[in-house]
């Protein structure tokens, strides 16, 4: 089988789609939910993921079973039992998703310094723009 090119810059490109989902806020803290503790049920990954709406977990997490990246397992019981886990290839991403995270909370009193340093520079020019 020919190996595809497949270019994320490229519009249209399936590569941008899936870079769109591996990127979007959600899915980074499902999978690295999923990557501390699995399986999990979905309440448990509610309660862990404080502010998703059970909307954008449902949403979140039939996005990434049908990517390939986790599996859903439900039991035969009555109320039935769903349990959520990483696939093998939902697997390989936990690296990753590891070295985001400690770059996050690494860098995070950086970013605040430029955010702090952007946004003083913006007032004052707005307080320039008024003289």
């Amino acid at each position: 089988m020919e190996k595809q090119p497949w270019d994320p810059y490229a519009h249209k490109c399936p590569s941008r789609e899936l870079l769109d989902r591996i990127g979007d806020k959600w899915t980074v803290l499902v999978l690295g939910a999923l990557g501390e503790s699995q399986p999990q049920r979905f309440m448990a990954l509610r309660r862990r993921l404080t502010g998703v709406s059970e909307k954008m977990l449902t949403q979140t997490l039939r996005g990434l079973e049908r990517d390939g990246l986790i599996h859903r397992t439900v039991f035969a019981t009555v109320p039935p039992r769903v349990e959520y886990g990483l696939t093998p290839l939902g697997e390989t991403l936990r690296p990753v998703l590891a070295a985001l995270k400690e770059w996050s909370t690494e860098h995070m009193a950086d970013v605040l310094a430029g955010r702090a340093a952007y946004d003083a520079a913006k007032a004052e020019d707005l307080s320039d723009a008024r003289v």
